[in-house]
């Protein structure tokens, strides 16, 4: 049988890492902007993308927020995950 997850610190484990590799995605945006759009392009199968992002420039302010709602939205997502995990474990 498999063993229960602590629920707060797996989702606070999954917050941490999520927030870590949104830091490397905004550096990687502001050192390298075109490769940068490149790859996304490559990631959601458009050829086109600079089409739809239009003159995007990244901000501090911007990446603090976008940073915080990463964190929430995977604290969430795991808290949810971990609950349910649990929960199906017993069965």
């Amino acid at each position: 049988m498999a063993d229960k997850l602590d629920v707060n610190k797996f989702s606070l484990a999954t917050a941490a890492t999520m927030g870590i590799i949104y830091i490397v995605c905004a550096l990687f945006v502001a050192l390298w902007p075109n490769f940068a759009l490149q790859l996304f392009g490559w990631l959601i199968h458009l050829v086109n993308v600079d089409k739809f992002a239009g003159d995007v420039q990244i901000t501090f302010v911007g990446v603090i927020i976008g940073l915080l709602q990463i964190l929430v939205y995977t604290y969430v997502s795991a808290l949810i995950f971990a609950l349910l995990h649990n929960k199906f474990i017993k069965k």
